[in-house]
């Protein structure tokens, strides 16, 4: 018999996907603040690390909010990590750039997420992992592609007295 939408779906989804979420981002938080590092630092490296970017186009590859990226650079600025100068053509818009420091520290965060990434995934079989990891992206560039944060989400109406 086909299962159909009065019916309670399969699984839960968004537990299944928050679940996982939280504990790959704490075991993330802690790999990295070995290296001094947030999340939000380590995406803004990784991110400059492929090229010179402005702040603006590092938050939209990473899926951050602006401010998040601000705040991100200032600390990595702070710590010797990162440079920002105008941008030569848009004065409004700043570029970041890893120092020497910056790169070496990325690449032992790299390091860091790898050994993190294994073992979220040791589970798994290497046809297993590749099918997973391929269908994850799939559902990732779908309709859930557009983060949160960068779209008008509709709230629930106030209770009626």
């Amino acid at each position: 018999m086909a299962r159909t939408h009065d019916d309670p779906p399969a699984v839960d989804l968004s537990f299944l996907l928050n679940q996982t979420s939280y504990a790959l981002a704490a075991r993330m938080s802690e790999a990295l603040a070995d290296l001094d590092l947030t999340i939000g630092q380590y995406c803004v490296l990784w991110k400059a690390g492929e090229q010179e970017r402005t702040q603006i186009e590092i938050a939209e590859l990473a899926a951050l909010d602006k401010s998040t990226v601000v705040k991100a650079v200032d600390g990595l600025e702070r710590d010797g990590l990162a440079t920002r100068q105008v941008h030569e053509t848009d004065r409004r818009a700043r570029v970041v750039s890893l120092t020497d420091d910056g790169r070496a520290v990325l690449a032992r965060a790299h390091r860091a997420a790898s050994t993190v990434y294994d073992a979220a995934l040791a589970d798994l079989d290497d046809d297993e992992r590749q099918t997973f990891l391929d269908t994850l992206t799939t559902v990732a560039s779908g309709v859930l592609a557009e983060p949160s944060h960068v779209s008008a989400l509709r709230r629930r109406r106030a209770p009626r007295s």
